[in-house]
C-alpha cells in the first residue's frame, strides 16, 4: 500500500509513518515545516518528504491519504482531495486498522504523565522479553526511538501506545484514543486542558467515558484512585475490572528522592522495592500504574521493579542538557500548571535547600496561550527561587498574571533578552529548569553558550 501523510512531521504522525514503513508500506508525506530532527528520522527510514501542501501532490496517486489533526479545511491539498472524492482516513483510524488490529493494546491516557508512563510500561515489557511495539509522544532513552513495530519478536502481540485525548482529524472530533480499542488501559489522571477544543472538564470526561466503553470484559482499567474526575467517568458505566493505584489503602508507591528508593505497597504492606534515578511523587505514581498494567500481561511485580531500576527516563523530562561553571541546565516538557508544580517540587526534593532553582517558562500550549490557566501560574511556581517567563505571542498580560510573585518573576518578550537576564543572574550551584512543550528557540543551547 502507498500512503501519503498530510502533516507528517508531528510527533504522532511521524510515528505512524515509521510504523507504516516498518510494516512494508510505501510512505510519502508533506508538512509546512519539514526540518530536523523529525525530517532526518523519516528520511533515514526511506520516507520521501515534500515541503508544503501543494494540491499537485495528488499526482502521487497513493492508495489513501492519511490526514493529521493539524490539517484543517482550507488546506489546498485537503480541499483537492475532497473535491476529487479521493480516499482519505485519519491517522488514528489508519493506525487502528493496519497496526493495532489483532494486537493486545496497552493504552496510557491522562492529562499528565502519558509519555513517561507509556515509556516505563514499554520498557518493563521489553525487559521481560515480551518485545512490544510502541508509539510514544517522546523518546524513551532505553529505546532511542519514539515508535517501533516490534522488537526482536516480530510476532509479539503487545503494543504500548500513548493515548491522547486531543481530537482525531478535521472529519472526526472524537479523541484519538477511542480508535485504539485497548485491552489494558491506564487512566493516569484527568484535569482540564486543551481549552482550544474542550469547553470544560465535563467535556473531557465524556471522551474518557467513550474510551472506557471500548474495553472488553477480560480487559483491565488501571485508574488513579485519587482522582474524583476519573471516579465520575467510571460512574457513567464500566464493564471492565478496575485496579486503582496512588491509593493509600491499596496499591501505591512510596519512596525518597534523595536516595532513589522505591517501595511498592499494598496498604501498609511492602510488596517489593527497588532503586531508581527518577524523582517526584508524580513519577512514583506513574511507576505504580506501569507495574499494574504490566502485571495484566503476565509480568510479575518483582520483574517490573527490577526493570524500573534500569529505566533511563525520557528525553525532555528533567533532561540535564549540560553544566557550565557550576550551573546546571535542564529541559522539561512541563506546560500545564500541575505539571509545572510537580516538576519543580521533584527538583526541589532532589537538590534540597542548598541550591537555587531558576525556572524559565514558555507558556506555549494552546491552553496556556488562551490564558485559561494564567491565574494558576504563580501558585505552580512557588518552589522556584527565580522565575523568567517568555511572553512573546501571548494573548494575555504575563506581567499582570505573575505580579503576585513580586520581584521573584521577570517577564521578557525577546529571547535574547531573556537569555541575557537569566545568565547574568545565574551563579555556581544554581539549577536552571527550562519548561516548554516546544523547542523554545533553542534556548537550552543559548543558555549554556552564554554561561560559557
Amino acid at each position: 500500500m502507498h500512503i501519503h501523510i498530510l502533516g507528517i512531521c508531528g510527533t504522532f504522525m511521524g510515528g505512524v509513518a515509521q510504523l507504516a514503513r516498518a510494516a512494508g508500506h510505501r510512505v510519502t508525506g508533506c508538512d509546512a515545516n519539514v526540518y530536523p530532527p523529525m525530517s532526518t528520522q523519516l528520511e533515514a527510514a526511506g520516507i520521501e518528504l515534500i515541503e508544503g501542501f501543494g494540491s499537485d501532490q495528488i499526482k502521487l496517486a497513493p492508495d489513501v491519504f492519511v490526514i493529521g489533526n493539524a490539517v484543517s479545511r482550507g488546506n489546498p491539498l485537503l480541499e483537492e482531495i475532497l473535491d476529487r472524492g479521493l480516499p482519505y482516513v485519519s491517522g488514528p483510524q489508519w493506525l487502528a486498522d493496519n497496526v493495532l488490529n489483532g494486537r493486545w493494546v496497552l493504552a496510557v491516557a491522562g492529562t499528565h504523565g502519558k509519555t513517561t508512563t507509556a515509556s516505563m510500561l514499554a520498557w518493563i515489557l521489553e525487559d521481560a522479553g515480551l518485545s512490544p511495539g510502541f508509539l510514544i509522544g517522546g523518546v524513551p532513552n532505553n529505546f532511542g526511538v519514539s515508535a517501533r513495530l516490534a522488537g526482536h519478536l516480530a510476532d509479539s502481540p503487545f503494543f504500548v501506545i500513548e493515548a491522547d485525548e486531543y481530537d482525531t482529524a478535521f472529519c472526526d472530533k472524537r479523541s484519538k484514543f477511542v480508535h485504539y480499542h485497548p485491552r489494558t488501559a491506564v487512566l493516569n489522571n484527568l484535569e482540564f486542558d486543551h481549552a482550544d477544543i474542550f469547553s470544560d472538564l465535563a467535556a473531557i470526561e465524556t471522551q474518557f467515558h467513550h474510551l472506557v466503553r471500548t474495553l472488553p470484559r477480560n480487559g483491565l482499567l488501571v485508574v488513579n484512585g485519587q482522582e474524583a474526575s476519573l471516579e465520575r467517568v467510571l460512574a457513567r458505566g464500566c464493564w471492565t475490572p478496575v485496579e486503582r493505584f496512588a491509593n493509600r489503602d491499596g496499591w501505591h508507591m512510596e519512596g525518597d528522592d534523595a536516595s532513589g528508593a522505591l517501595r511498592w505497597m499494598k496498604g501498609g504492606v511492602l510488596v517489593g522495592s527497588a532503586q531508581w534515578s527518577l524523582t517526584g511523587e508524580h513519577n512514583r505514581a506513574n511507576a505504580g500504574a506501569a507495574l499494574l498494567a504490566a502485571r495484566h500481561v503476565g509480568v510479575s511485580f518483582e520483574h517490573g521493579l527490577a526493570a524500573l531500576s534500569r529505566f533511563e527516563s525520557v528525553k525532555r523530562r528533567m533532561e540535564l542538557r549540560g553544566t557550565v561553571r557550576g550551573v546546571s541546565v535542564y529541559d522539561d516538557f512541563a506546560h500545564h500548571p500541575t505539571a509545572i508544580a510537580t516538576t519543580l517540587a521533584g527538583l526541589r526534593r532532589r537538590i534540597g535547600t542548598g541550591g537555587r532553582i531558576l525556572a524559565v517558562l514558555e507558556p506555549r500550549s494552546n491552553t496556556m496561550k488562551l490564558g485559561v490557566m494564567k491565574a494558576q501560574l504563580p501558585g505552580s511556581l512557588v518552589d522556584a527561587d527565580r522565575v523568567y517567563c517568555y511572553a512573546a505571542q501571548l494573548g494575555w498580560d504575563a506581567r499582570e498574571a505573575l505580579a503576585p510573585m513580586g520581584d521573584t518573576a521577570v517577564v521578557a518578550d525577546d529571547l535574547e533578552t531573556l537569555v541575557n537576564v537569566v545568565t547574568a543572574e545565574a551563579r555556581a550551584g544554581d539549577h536552571i529548569l527550562v519548561m516548554s512543550n516546544g523547542g523554545f528557540g533553542g534556548i537550552h543551547g543559548k543558555l549554556l553558550a552564554a554561561l560559557g
